[in-house]
């Protein structure tokens, strides 16, 4: 028998929701959907506690402790240290800033710069920190001579594929007498997130996740590069033998967060109250950076193309880029083929290595298109929503790719 039309539709728009309803969810949208921008905010501000984390300081060892704290507080409770010695070869003096001029050396590995740039440096003057109560907190100089340092990092287990893992990380020390707290505050604090969400209860991936959180990123890369020579040749190795335990799976991939709050775009000429070009004691215009985020700001994910692991790596920064066209709010990702001098370049050869930031490593940032890199400027205060929001996009960005790679599942 013919139904009527009216009451035909009516069975099947009724079949469609019953449809609807019974499809399930996208695990990576409802893990995405778990990323707030207050709660990112709130854990950047709270690594700023401890001013700018300066690699065998007290205030160091005190972040350690608190991010540990805060994973175990995740869910993330099989909580690792990564021991090694590092030697302070001299102590720092003040550093002189200088720009960098069209063909003059680049700031990170030879090359040229041109166009438009500002000066860039490491501030080494703790009095340069106008704030007392700051200046205080980072007092402590780091000691001469050798001693220990630590890393921390926490392991997600996979279910089926415990003896493969990708690797999300950052780096938790700074310079500067500041904050740090875009460098690598920010980073930091995706990592925080990201191990947040995925050891929330009833989350579980086939393959494993290891956050870790690097030292002496600011003084060479020493705790990744200390990482890589203890553990490279325990991958997949089964311990004890029967056990089901990888006290170190195998590297699929290493994805590394530096600096994602700030890309206000290229420096621009300083005016004075009468709207004319600032010049400096040489004549040249002074450039300084944009007060906004630009409107082009985007996400970088930048491979070695010289690396033995450069194919998987590109593949992975692709991966990245798709994810972040799919779930990512605000901001598209752009992808680069010149990672450098960042936590993953030990990785490189080793496994596919890439990292994520607000602009590309060598030129970019190299160019002075952060001025707080390394000064007392880098404070939780200096950036407005939107930068925070650049680091959110990060975040979904990574957490979107991550799940689907490690294959994420979430129980209703």
């Amino acid at each position: 028998m013919k139904l009527p039309t009216t009451l035909a539709l009516l069975v099947t728009l009724g079949a469609a929701a019953t449809t609807h309803a019974q499809a399930p969810a996208d695990p990576v949208a409802t893990l995405v959907n778990q990323l707030e921008l207050d709660r990112y905010k709130a854990t950047v501000k709270g690594l700023t506690q401890f001013g700018d984390r300066r690699q065998g300081t007290a205030r160091n060892r005190a972040a350690l402790d608190w991010i540990e704290a805060q994973l175990k507080s995740y869910g993330c409770t099989n909580t690792e240290r990564l021991r090694y010695d590092f030697t302070e070869p001299v102590k720092r003096g003040p550093v002189q800033l200088q720009p960098l001029r069209a063909g003059g050396p680049a700031a990170q590995g030879g090359g040229t710069l041109f166009g438009k740039r500002a000066p860039i440096g490491v501030n080494t003057d703790p009095l340069a920190q106008p704030d007392e109560k700051l200046r205080a907190l980072n007092a402590e100089q780091t000691p001469l001579g050798t001693s220990p340092r630590e890393s921390v990092y926490c392991t997600k287990v996979g279910t089926t594929r415990p003896d493969e893992m990708y690797i999300v990380s950052a780096h938790m020390d700074g310079i500067g007498f500041g904050e740090a707290a875009n460098d690598d505050g920010s980073g930091t604090a995706l990592v925080m997130e990201l191990a947040r969400v995925f050891n929330a209860q009833g989350v579980t991936t086939e393959r494993s996740i290891r956050f870790i959180f690097w030292n002496n990123e600011e003084t060479g890369l020493n705790g990744a590069y200390a990482y890589v020579a203890q553990r490279k040749d325990l991958q997949g190795i089964e311990s004890p033998a029967g056990s089901g335990r990888y006290p170190e799976p195998k590297w699929l991939g290493v994805i590394q967060h530096d600096m994602l709050l700030f890309d206000h775009g290229m420096p621009i000429p300083k005016l004075d109250a009468a709207g004319k070009p600032v010049l400096d004691a040489r004549g040249q215009p002074v450039y300084t950076a944009p007060k906004e985020q630009r409107a082009e700001a985007d996400v970088n994910i930048e491979f070695q193309v010289n690396a033995k692991q450069a194919d998987g790596a590109a593949k992975l920064a692709w991966a990245l880029r798709a994810a972040n066209e799919m779930y990512a709010t605000d901001y598209p990702a752009a992808v680069g083929n010149r990672m450098t001098n960042t936590d993953s370049t030990p990785f490189m050869d080793w496994a596919p290595a890439i990292s994520v930031r607000e602009n590309e490593r060598g030129m970019q940032i190299g160019a002075g298109w952060n001025p707080h890199w390394h000064q007392p400027t880098d404070l939780y205060s200096t950036y407005s929503d939107k930068d925070f929001l650049l680091g959110l996009n990060a975040a979904q960005t990574t957490l979107a790719a991550v799940a689907q790679l490690a294959g994420a599942k979430v129980k209703p």
